[in-house]
C-alpha cells in the first residue's frame, strides 16, 4: 500500500524504462525465434531425416518454437501494462498535487506524510488573536482542515486502488493460460494489454464461485470491492463486467449478495459495500447519452446511438434484463422474481442511474406487472431482498435522479400520462398496490404494504420539482415545462371524479413539500388571479424555465385538502407538525412578498384607496379564505377514519413548524420582517370558522376568520410607515370580502357544508 510520501516523490518514469526494455525483449526473443525457426525446427523439414524420430523431433521442436512466440506476446503484454500504469498513477498524482496546491493557497500545510494543518504562520497579529479566541472561527478551521484532509486520502485511497490493480494484472498476465500447448507453466500466449481486462476477469472468477455457492474468502470480497471502486464510472470494465455474467447473472448475483448480507457475520459489512459497487458498476454500464427530453427512444439521436457499440450492448442488456426480471426464481409457492433483488441492488448505488435505463426500466416493470398482477407482491416469508414491490423501490431510485422522475411522468412525453394514470389514479386500468400474503398453515394472512407508494411519492415530488426529495426549498418557482406538467398532472390524476381530498397516507407529506415550491402558482389560483381562474386549463401557462400550473381552483382546493393532514414530521418536542401548517406557512409569507410587489406611494396618497393594494389584499384574502376553509374542513371531516385523520378540534394543535422551516420557500427580506410582524396566531382563524360552522350558524357573509389576514396587512402596511392608515384600512376591506368569497368557495368544493 503505497503511502502519500511514496506517492509523490516516486519516479514513475521507471515504469516507462522498464516497459521499453521489455518492448527490447520482445525483439529479442524474435530474433531468437527466426533463428530457432531455421536452424533447429528446419533440419527435420530437409529430406535428410524423415521417418518417426523426424516426426516426432518437429513436434517437439513446434512446441519450443511457439514459446518463442508466446515470450514475445507476453513480453509485449507487459510493456503495454506498464505503460497503462504509468498513465494512471501519472493522472492520479497530478490530481493529487493539484489538491495539495489548492490546500496550500487556503492557508493550510500538507506534510510529508499527508497531514494537513492549519498554517498559522501566514496569520496576521489581529487574525491570529481572533483565531486563538473565537470559537466559531476554530471550529470553520476544523471544518476547513477535514474537507482538505478527505480529499487528499480519498486520493491516496484512489492510488492505492489502481496499484493494486497492476499487481493483479502483472501476476496474471504470466500465467499460461493454455493448458494443451505442450508446455507446463510456460509463456503466455493469449495475454492481455490492459490492466481493466485483468481485473474484469478477476472480478468475474470472484462472481463466478458466489453463484456457484462456493467458498470465497473475504480477501477475495475485498478485491472484488476493491476492483469495482477502482473502476468506479469506467464504462468500459462496467460492461464487460456485465457482457461476462448477463442480465440473469447480475440478478442471481444481486440475490447471493443481499441473502449473505442478511444471514450477518463478519463478512455482512463487505457484502453491503459489494451490492454498493455492484450497483455503481450497473449504473456506469447503462448510460445513455443525452436525456429524455432532447435523446429519448425514438429520436434520431438515440437511434444513431443504438447503432454504436455502446448502443448495442445497451439493447442486448435491457432486453435481457426485461426477461430476467420478469422470471421467477424460485418456487410457484414461493416466488422471487428477478425484479427484486436487481431493484434492490440498485438502492445501493450512491451514483444516480440515467434517466433513459431507469424510464425503460420503470416502463418495462410495469408491463410485466399488467402480465403478471402478483409480480410484486410479498408471499410467505422466506425472501427478504428488499422490498417485494419492486416497482415502487425503482420509483425511490428514480427520484435520486429528478429529471428521470419528470420524464417518468411528464404527459408530454411518451408514457408520461400512462404512468400518471396507473400509478396516481385510482379505477379502471390503475394499478391495484400489492398486499402481503403470509401462509399460516391453511390460511392465508393477506395485509396491506407498510410502505406502499413510498417511492412514488419521492418520484412524484423529485418529477414535480426538479430536486432531490427532501431538499430545502429555494425561492417560490419557477419551473421548467415538464415539471410544471408533472405538477399539473399529478393535481387533475388526484381530483378525477372530484376525489382529490382523498389521498393515500405515503404521498401527503412529499407532495405538500412539493405544493409548498409552487406556492407562487397555487396562491395565484387560490387568489383568483391565475390564468384563466377559477375554472383554470388543461395545458401549463408560461414556457421554458418559467412555467406554471394552471389547474382549476377546486382541484387544486380538494388536493391541498388531501395531503393537509399528513404529518410533515414533529417539532423539538415530538408534536406532530401537519402538511397544512406548512402550506399555510408558505402562502402566508409568499402573501407578504405578494403584497410588496403593490405600488410604492408617497405618505400624501395615504388618506385615499391604492389601486394596486387593494388589487392584492383582494387576492391574499381569497387566498387564506381558501386556505382556512381547508383547516376547517380539516377539523371537522368524519368522512375518512384512518390513522393519521383528524377528527375533532382535540386533535389539531398548530405547533410552529421551525423544526422543518427547510420545507416553506424561502422569501425576500421585507414579506420576512412582514410575516414576523404579524404575531397573530392565525390557527385561531381555522378554530373559529371551524366552531361557525358545527354550529350552522354562520353567515355566508360573515368573516369570523379575518383577524389573521388584516393582521398580516397590518405588519405589511408598517413596512410602509402606512399602519392605520386610509389606504391600508381600505385594503383591508377589499380583502374582507374576497376572504369570504375564498372561503365560501372552497366550502362548496370540499363539501363541507352538509
Amino acid at each position: 500500500m503505497p503511502t502519500y510520501h511514496e506517492i509523490m516523490t516516486t519516479d514513475l518514469s521507471a515504469l516507462t524504462t522498464a516497459a521499453a526494455k521489455w518492448t527490447g525483449m520482445a525483439g529479442e526473443f524474435g530474433k531468437r525465434e527466426k533463428e530457432y525457426e531455421k536452424e533447429v525446427q528446419g533440419i527435420t523439414l530437409e529430406r535428410t531425416w524423415i521417418g518417426q524420430s523426424a516426426d516426432a523431433a518437429n513436434a517437439r521442436f513446434r512446441v519450443t518454437l511457439n514459446e518463442y512466440r508466446n515470450a514475445q506476446a507476453e513480453a509485449k503484454a507487459i510493456a503495454s501494462l506498464l505503460r497503462d500504469a504509468h498513465t494512471q498513477f501519472t493522472e492520479l498524482r497530478k490530481s493529487l498535487q493539484t489538491v495539495r496546491a489548492d490546500a496550500l493557497k487556503a492557508d493550510m500545510k500538507v506534510s510529508d506524510s499527508g497531514r494537513v494543518t492549519f498554517d498559522t504562520s501566514t496569520l496576521s497579529e489581529g487574525a491570529r488573536s481572533a483565531y486563538h479566541h473565537d470559537p466559531d472561527y476554530q471550529k470553520s478551521v476544523r471544518d476547513a482542515v477535514g474537507s482538505w484532509q478527505r480529499q487528499i486520502d480519498r486520493l491516496v485511497a484512489q492510488i492505492t486502488d489502481a496499484d493494486a490493480g497492476v499487481e493483479i494484472a502483472l501476476k496474471a498476465v504470466v500465467k499460461d493460460t493454455d493448458p494443451t500447448d505442450g508446455t507446463t507453466n510456460g509463456f503466455n500466449g493469449k495475454p492481455l494489454g490492459d490492466i481493466e481486462e485483468y481485473e474484469v476477469r478477476n472480478t468475474e472468477e470472484i462472481a463466478r464461485r458466489l453463484l456457484d455457492g462456493k467458498e470465497v474468502s473475504d480477501a477475495d470480497l475485498a478485491e472484488m470491492d476493491r476492483a469495482m471502486r477502482d473502476q468506479a464510472g469506467d464504462k468500459t470494465f462496467a460492461k464487460s463486467l456485465l457482457n461476462r455474467l448477463g442480465p440473469d447473472g447480475i440478478v442471481r448475483l444481486s440475490d447471493v449478495m443481499s441473502d449473505r448480507e442478511r444471514e450477518g457475520g463478519s463478512s455482512a459489512g463487505q457484502y453491503t459495500k459489494l451490492l454498493g459497487g455492484l450497483a455503481n458498476t450497473v449504473a456506469t454500464a447503462t448510460h445513455v447519452p443525452g436525456s429524455m427530453a432532447d435523446a429519448g427512444p425514438g429520436s434520431a439521436k438515440y437511434e444513431a446511438w443504438l447503432k454504436s457499440p455502446d448502443g448495442a450492448f445497451y439493447k442486448q442488456f435491457t432486453e435481457g434484463l426485461k426477461e430476467a426480471g420478469a422470471k421467477n426464481f424460485d418456487s410457484k409457492t414461493n416466488p422471487m422474481y428477478g425484479y427484486r433483488p436487481f431493484v434492490e441492488m440498485m438502492t445501493r448505488a450512491d451514483v444516480p442511474f440515467d434517466d433513459q435505463f431507469l424510464n425503460q426500466l420503470g416502463h418495462d416493470m410495469i408491463a410485466a406487472e399488467k402480465d403478471n398482477r402478483t409480480i410484486f407482491e410479498q408471499w410467505g416469508g422466506n425472501h427478504r431482498e428488499g422490498r417485494a414491490d419492486a416497482l415502487d423501490s425503482l420509483l425511490g431510485v428514480m427520484s435520486r435522479n429528478p429529471d428521470a422522475a419528470t420524464a417518468f411522468f411528464d404527459t408530454d412525453l411518451e408514457n408520461g400520462r400512462a404512468h400518471l394514470d396507473y400509478l396516481v389514479g385510482n379505477g379502471d386500468g390503475a394499478r391495484e398496490w400489492p398486499q402481503q400474503h403470509i401462509v399460516a398453515g391453511t390460511t392465508v394472512i393477506t395485509n396491506d404494504d407498510p410502505l406502499s407508494r413510498h417511492g412514488l411519492g419521492l418520484a412524484l415530488e423529485a418529477g414535480a420539482t426538479g430536486h432531490e426529495p427532501g431538499s430545502p426549498l429555494g425561492r417560490p418557482g419557477p419551473h421548467s415545462e415538464g415539471q410544471a406538467r408533472v405538477m399539473q398532472g399529478i393535481i387533475a390524476t388526484l381530483d378525477r371524479g372530484a376525489g382529490g381530498d382523498t389521498v393515500p397516507e405515503a404521498l401527503k407529506a412529499p407532495l405538500g413539500r412539493a405544493l409548498n415550491d409552487y406556492t407562487q402558482d397555487t396562491h395565484a389560483i387560490l387568489g383568483g388571479y391565475a390564468p384563466n381562474s377559477p375554472v383554470g386549463q388543461d395545458g401549463i401557462a408560461g414556457s421554458g424555465d418559467n412555467a406554471s400550473i394552471a389547474n382549476s381552483k377546486e382541484s387544486l382546493l380538494r388536493v391541498m385538502r388531501g395531503v393537509a393532514d399528513g404529518v410533515a414530521g414533529e417539532n423539538e418536542k415530538g408534536e406532530p407538525i401537519r402538511v397544512f401548517d406548512t402550506l399555510y406557512e408558505s402562502q402566508r409569507g409568499y402573501a407578504a412578498e405578494y403584497l410588496e410587489t403593490g405600488r410604492q406611494v408617497p405618505p400624501s396618497a395615504l388618506t385615499e384607496n391604492v389601486t394596486s393594494w387593494d388589487n392584492r389584499a383582494r387576492h391574499v384574502g381569497e387566498a387564506l379564505g381558501g386556505m382556512n376553509a381547508i383547516g376547517t374542513d380539516l377539523i371537522l371531516d368524519v368522512r375518512d377514519a384512518e390513522v393519521g385523520k383528524i377528527n375533532d378540534q382535540a386533535r389539531y394543535a398548530y405547533h410552529g413548524v421551525g423544526a422543518l422551516a427547510n420545507t416553506i420557500p424561502v422569501f425576500g427580506d421585507v414579506a420576512q420582517r412582514t410575516v414576523d410582524a404579524a404575531t397573530y396566531e392565525w390557527s385561531k382563524d381555522v378554530i373559529t370558522e371551524k366552531e361557525n360552522v358545527a354550529r350552522a350558524d354562520v353567515s355566508r357573509e360573515t368573516a369570523g376568520g379575518i383577524a389573521g389576514t388584516n393582521n398580516l396587512i397590518d405588519g405589511w402596511a408598517d413596512t410602509r410607515d402606512a399602519k392605520g392608515s386610509d389606504a391600508a384600512e381600505n385594503a383591508k376591506g377589499e380583502a374582507k370580502q374576497s376572504y369570504i368569497t375564498g372561503r365560501e368557495e372552497a366550502y362548496s368544493a370540499l363539501r363541507t357544508r352538509k
